[in-house]
This record gives C-alpha cells, sequence and structure tokens, in this order.
C-alpha cells in the first residue's frame, strides 16, 4: 500500500495543532511542531507538506519559511501559511517568503483540504517530472545529478542522527578493451547488465546505485558502517561475477569484473560529503593497483 503524505503543521498553540490535526488525521499523517526552530528541524526529514502558522514568538513563520527555501534539503517543501492576516501586505509577504498558498483563521474545513489535496497534487506531478529527469538514459538507474543531490540530503540527515554512511565506488575493469573488442553497442548491453544486478543488489529503501560516469558506479548505503559495506561490496562483485559476461580483451581475465573502493564517515558540520566520495575513490584507485577484480576498504 502507498505511503500516506506526511504533512508537518507548526504552531505555538496546541489547539490550533489539534484543530488542524481533526480536519486531516483521516487522509494524511500529520507532524506537529511547537516552534520554529522545531519544524526546520523536523523538516530535515522532508514532510511533503508544511502548514506554518505566521504569528510566532521568537521565531516567526516568514522567518522559518526564509530558512525553509535557502537550504537545498528543504527548498522543495511546499509550505502552506496559516495566518489570522487577510490583507494584501500579508499576501505579498507569504509569497515573497516562498509560501504556495495561504489559508486564513479560522480555518474552514472544506477550504483547507481542498487547498491542501492541490499543492500536494502538484508535488507529486513535479516529483514525478524531476524523477524522470534523475534516471541515467542508458542504464535506467540514478544518473550522477540525482546521486549528487541524495548525497548531500543523506550527509544533513545522518549527520543529525549521527549515524554513518558508506559509499561504494565502483568501476567495470578493462572496459575500454571490452569497447574496443566487442563494439559499443555490446558496451552498452554491459553497462546496462551491470547496473541491473548493481540495483537489484540495493535491498533497502535508502539504499542507492547510480551511474557516476561512463564504466563508473556508485552505491550509497545509509546508515552502513565499514565493514556492512564491504560485505556489501564483496556482494556485489560476486553478484556481476555470476554474470558470467565474457571479456577475451581483459588482462585480469576472461569475463567483467568489478574493482570497488569503500570508505564510511558518520558526516560532522567540519565535513563534507565530497571527502567520503574522494575517500572512496582512493580505495577504488588501489584495489586498480593491486590487480583489479577486488574490493578495497578503509576508514
Amino acid at each position: 500500500m502507498q505511503d500516506r503524505p506526511r504533512i508537518l503543521i507548526v504552531d505555538d498553540v496546541p489547539e490550533n495543532i489539534e484543530v488542524l490535526g481533526e480536519i486531516l488525521a483521516d487522509n494524511y499523517d500529520i507532524q506537529c511542531a511547537f516552534s520554529g526552530p522545531e519544524a526546520l528541524e523536523l523538516a530535515v526529514d522532508r514532510p511533503d507538506l508544511i502548514l506554518l502558522d505566521v504569528l510566532m514568538p521568537g521565531m516567526d513563520g516568514l522567518e522559518v519559511c526564509a530558512c525553509l527555501k535557502a537550504n537545498a534539503a528543504t527548498a522543495e517543501i511546499p509550505v502552506i501559511f496559516i495566518t489570522a492576516k487577510n490583507n494584501p501586505e500579508a499576501e505579498i509577504a507569504a509569497f515573497a517568503a516562498g509560501a504556495v498558498d495561504f489559508i486564513t483563521k479560522p480555518v474552514n474545513p472544506v477550504t483547507a483540504r481542498a487547498r491542501i489535496q492541490t499543492h500536494l497534487t502538484l508535488k507529486q506531478q513535479k516529483d514525478l517530472l524531476r524523477a524522470q529527469a534523475m534516471v541515467d538514459g542508458l542504464t535506467g538507474i540514478a544518473n550522477r545529478r540525482f546521486f549528487d543531490e541524495r548525497l548531500l540530503a543523506e550527509w544533513r540527515h545522518l549527520q543529525r542522527h549521527q549515524r554513518p554512511l558508506a559509499l561504494l565506488m565502483i568501476d567495470i575493469d578493462h572496459f575500454k578493451a571490452y569497447n574496443d573488442h566487442y563494439g559499443h553497442q555490446a558496451g552498452d548491453n554491459c553497462l546496462r547488465r551491470v547496473a541491473t544486478t548493481l540495483g537489484a543488489s540495493m535491498q533497502r529503501a535508502h539504499d542507492l546505485a547510480a551511474r557516476y560516469g561512463g564504466e563508473e558506479f556508485v552505491c550509497m548505503l545509509p546508515e552502513c558502517d565499514l565493514e556492512g559495506a564491504a560485505t556489501k561490496a564483496e556482494a556485489v562483485r560476486l553478484a556481476v561475477a555470476t554474470l558470467a559476461i565474457p571479456h577475451a580483451a581483459s588482462p585480469s581475465g576472461d569475463q567483467v569484473t568489478l574493482s570497488i573502493g569503500v570508505a564510511a564517515a558518520i558526516p560532522s558540520l567540519q565535513t563534507h560529503p565530497d571527502t567520503l566520495v574522494s575517500a572512496a575513490d582512493a580505495q577504488l584507485y588501489q584495489a586498480k593497483v593491486e590487480g583489479r577484480d577486488r574490493v578495497r576498504a578503509a576508514p
């Protein structure tokens, strides 16, 4: 069964949250925040829509919305303001802050449901178009752009929870020789078969296999330590070996093989996700130096 849309309601008055919750609970999963900072913290988990009170002590709704739109991880979440103000100035301020709509208090249940569903539908359509743009046209798995965006989002999410993130940098051994020997059409078919195997190996919902470029692939494993990632990498290597794709031009053997570099880290404010990519890439280089068709892992 498909997951229900998740809505974050932000209001410093619990009674207001209760009213909105009763209106929406039958069709949506509801989260609550009672302040601006709490809303920003919960928004990192990417709800489908945010209902945001304008007037709150400390950090008001306009400030919260501006912060959400300034953060790449939360910028695409639609925000609807809930406000007692009903004048042109309030409307201008709401849209200038990045909101997609606003609902006036007291909330009319029919109006609220209709507007919320409209913006959720628009978001679903936008997400579908965006997902199509994030797929590698040749292999059918995620492309480099999607990987880069997911890496940044997972880095921030796991930084908050202080959980590890692992990467597998993967290279098809002697792929240029494969193309030269069998032709580019056979090379494309080889890339597709390897990509399909990588995708099938990602068994958890948040694991990701992507084409990094050329004959290079990357797998991202959230909440996976180095030992677990190395085990997964070896399973991936063996899965591709099981395909037994002939490679008569390979100095490393008579079939297509993989070299894999593995790195893992607990994200922190002092580090950038590019450091993890570089670490995995360095291990991939070592795997090639040591003879290819192997996994190389190090912290």
